[in-house]
């Protein structure tokens, strides 16, 4: 066969892939065009530009899921997650016959614009960035396309192909099921699809993990109907959805899953939803985030000196000064915002004799 390596596998995507995949050859480009690769398909350069380029990405180490700074080294990050993600989607993709190098793509990067603290940093700062401009708003999907078209690189962006960036724009809004998201319709193409069902089965799954392992919740506590669907044990439950949906799936231009384990899953994310996410267990810790949060806009958006030293020369209009605002808060980890409320906010305990 001739060609270069990046041909042969192109042709090799045209001749095994489902019909329904997003194939390499057939993308719709660059914001900046780019001279190809000889060996890696543009999807594969995307995925290598995310690890090797992206700090946000590397920042996910840093930031956490459901519980805030915690101080149990096991516990997932939003890193752990986004691999996790990457690893459940990758094994549908491929039993699917879908694009894996776009499918994984996608998932590296669909959370690279999220906040610290979680979903309550991300609730936090969007009320923050209202108040200053009620014509914005945040969510983090959007934002993780920010970050890759604009912020990443110095103001370069990482120059992604559209298909990764419209499938890191088609997360979802808010927290639901894998069964709720299947029913509301197509995402920009099945490999954005998997992406999405992949990221709440894993964050549904190693969310419980974690609140089993720091004794929030026990087994006991879970709904017994679930167990016997889904099963006792963490690897179960997400081999069960994931099998799931492959077997319902398989060519097919849509995801499905089926009744049984679509309602165990719904009854999942909703007792999650009660005993964790919205539990008054969390309230007084969401109640700390949302005041970290607030003070540390507030503060950088009245001080020219403090935005001057971290960001550059503040804008004289406000609009463009509460996005640049908003853009640093949401590049913060867990422990540099708190690091930060600490330096602008308590007492240092001058004098200081430290050598």
């Amino acid at each position: 066969m001739s060609g270069t390596i990046r041909e042969r596998t192109e042709a090799w995507e045209a001749e095994y892939l489902s019909p329904y995949a997003q194939l390499s050859a057939k993308s719709r480009g660059r914001l900046r065009p780019e001279e190809p690769c000889p060996v890696r398909t543009c999807y594969q350069r995307d995925r290598d530009r995310i690890i090797h380029l992206c700090r946000a990405f590397r920042r996910l180490a840093h930031k956490t899921q459901v519980f805030f700074s915690p101080r149990e080294d096991h516990l997932r990050t939003r890193l752990s997650h986004t691999l996790e993600v990457a690893q459940i989607a990758r094994t549908i993709a491929k039993a699917l016959r879908l694009n894996e190098e776009l499918t994984e793509a996608i998932a590296l990067a669909h959370d690279v614009g999220h906040t610290p603290f979680g979903h309550c940093g991300e609730e936090a700062l969007d009320v923050a960035y209202r108040a200053h401009d009620p014509d914005a708003h945040f969510h983090h999907a959007e934002h993780s396309l920010r970050v890759v078209d604009v912020l990443e690189r110095s103001g370069q962006g990482l120059n992604l192909t559209h298909e990764v960036r419209e499938g890191i724009l088609a997360h979802p809004k808010a927290l639901r099921s894998p069964s709720e998201y299947l029913s509301e319709g197509p995402a920009p193409s099945l490999e954005a699809q998997v992406v999405r069902v992949a990221d709440q089965i894993a964050y549904l799954n190693h969310d419980l993990d974690d609140c089993l392992r720091t004794g929030v919740l026990r087994e006991e506590d879970l709904p017994e109907e679930v167990l016997q669907i889904l099963g006792r044990r963490h690897s179960q439950r997400v081999g069960r959805m994931v099998l799931d949906v492959i077997e319902h799936s398989l060519d097919s231009p849509r995801l499905a899953m089926s009744e049984e384990v679509a309602h165990a899953s719904k009854v999942l994310m909703h007792f999650m939803d009660e005993r964790v996410y919205h539990s008054p267990l969390l309230e007084d810790e969401r109640r700390k985030v949302r005041g970290v949060v607030q003070q540390l806009f507030d503060f950088y958006m009245s001080s020219d000196e403090a935005l001057r030293q971290v960001v550059g020369e503040p804008p004289g209009d406000q609009k463009l000064r509460a996005r640049l605002v908003c853009d640093y808060v949401a590049g913060m980890t867990d422990r540099f915002a708190h690091a930060q409320y600490v330096r602008h906010f308590l007492p240092s305990g001058f004098p200081s004799f430290d050598v």
